[in-house]
């Protein structure tokens, strides 16, 4: 894969809304489409949908490139300058993958799918503001039609996702390598780095009164009974569990020692055998019952029910006071920022390191301004050093209601980068470029021993890679 038009970067990275068919129809004989915009059929030809091109076992469709017209229009991305041309490469590159992660036996489970599929509708939904009118913006039959043709272009995307990430996996780059990498920039070929500001919050959760734990603990082994009584444990996650990402599918998750679920979780489900039923756990999620349904080695199926002991008004009120009184303590300069993390914060991922946030992609207190989270970025954004934010309420999936103060500890003007100062932004640019040339190597090689078969009307595209064999 080589680099592509500069014009799609926002949609190859975060689209996700590409119908991909596998009916095959008569290929349209139209005349041959040049690299521009939309180009459409000869005046006085009646186009039909037809396979414009095939790739292994999958193909693709002239209206896929219509809808990912519509999906880039939906998160309201310009189109005007992208062109048939460029979509159907993409396409097909997307194919490449999914088709070779099935030859390599990457499997893709269906509770993946539908997790992120129900995402993708939500989103939708959102933007178009209901289920019916999505349906009839991707001009689908009925919302069933709309949800299996959505369910096979994710489970199609995920293969892909996992094939690159097999490719690049093991791709690294030594300090050797970013200095070379860094020494090609001269002048104004040097990257610029935007504005840079390290964030510090301090959290307070209202208290939960024992009286409401006992409650949600009473339930779960109520459920617990019931189900020992021949209850289905599916239906009771569907009508109680409050985790929204596993609800739907009946509480299940498929685990390894090694998946990322909070410990306790974790040596709960761990501790049982297959068809037991755990007594209720508490993690910072809240309460779980947890019922192991399959174990295979060190792989387990499991399901459980997530239930949040409720928070009081006057609980909430409490919490609201005491940020309020922190807040003012920093202001009249009784006590820094810093140290009140350290001693009144109940977020204990901060509270050590004196309230700053870590960037997760990056693994440092820095982030682009530009590139914060949009509630982050809000709240923020005009911040000068040592300002602090009004109490800010935030219901955190996780925790569920807490209050929060933020500020900018400190602020980074734009600048050119130096190989000191921002080594790791340079290391992650260079890893980035040695990634494009090993899954270029791999495209490469892949196009020549896959079957491949671009439509005429096609074949003058400028593909960045080389469909059209000769």
């Amino acid at each position: 894969m080589k680099f592509i038009n500069s014009k799609l970067a926002l949609f190859l990275v975060t689209s996700c809304m590409v119908f991909g068919s596998v009916s095959a129809q008569e290929i349209i004989k139209d005349e041959p489409v040049q690299d521009t915009v939309k180009p459409r059929a000869p005046k006085g030809k009646m186009k039909v949908d037809g396979i414009v091109a095939v790739v292994g076992d999958f193909v693709v469709l002239d209206s896929d490139i219509d809808m990912m017209y519509k999906e880039l229009q939906a998160q309201e991305v310009s189109v005007k300058d992208i062109t048939r041309c460029e979509l159907l490469g993409k396409l097909m590159e997307d194919k490449l993958y999914a088709h070779h992660a099935i030859q390599d036996s990457i499997i893709v489970s269906d509770v993946e799918v539908n997790e992120r599929m129900q995402q993708q509708i939500d989103y939708f939904v959102e933007q178009l503001g209901s289920e019916q009118r999505m349906v009839e913006y991707f001009k689908k039959r009925d919302l069933p039609s709309f949800k299996e043709e959505l369910f096979e272009m994710i489970k199609n995307q995920k293969l892909t996702e996992q094939m690159q990430k097999k490719i690049i996996d093991e791709v690294e780059v030594t300090p050797e390598e970013v200095k070379i990498f860094f020494s090609k920039f001269k002048g104004d070929e040097i990257p610029q780095f935007g504005a840079e500001v390290e964030i510090a919050q301090i959290v307070v959760k209202p208290e939960i009164s024992q009286e409401e734990k006992q409650k949600v603990i009473d339930r779960l082994k109520e459920i617990k009974k019931e189900v020992e009584g021949g209850a289905s444990f599916y239906s009771k996650a569907v009508l109680y569990s409050e985790d929204p990402g596993s609800r739907s599918s009946g509480g299940f998750y498929k685990m390894t020692r090694k998946t990322a679920f909070v410990k306790e979780f974790k040596d709960a489900a761990f501790s049982l055998d297959e068809g037991e039923i755990s007594d209720p756990v508490e993690t910072e999620f809240g309460y779980h019952l947890i019922y192991v349904e399959k174990i295979r080695g060190q792989e387990i199926d499991v399901r459980h029910i997530l239930m949040k002991p409720k928070v009081s008004k006057e609980a909430e009120a409490a919490a609201k006071k005491k940020i309020e009184n922190i807040r003012e303590r920093i202001l009249s300069g009784e006590i820094t920022f810093a140290d009140a993390a350290k001693s009144e914060s109940d977020e204990k991922e901060t509270r050590n390191s004196g309230g700053l946030l870590m960037n997760p992609r990056t693994l440092e207190t820095r982030f682009e301004l530009t590139k914060l989270p949009s509630e982050l970025y809000s709240a923020v954004y005009d911040l000068k050093e040592g300002d602090i934010t009004q109490p800010l309420l935030e219901d955190d999936p996780r925790t569920g209601k807490v209050f929060k103060i933020m500020t900018v500890a400190t602020r980074y003007p734009d600048h050119k980068a130096d190989f000191a100062q921002d080594y790791l932004k340079i290391k992650e640019l260079a890893l980035k470029e040695k990634q494009i040339g090993v899954i270029g190597e791999w495209s490469e090689e892949k196009i020549k021993e896959t079957y491949i078969k671009v439509a005429k009307e096609y074949q003058y595209c400028k593909f960045a890679n080389h469909w059209v064999k000769k």
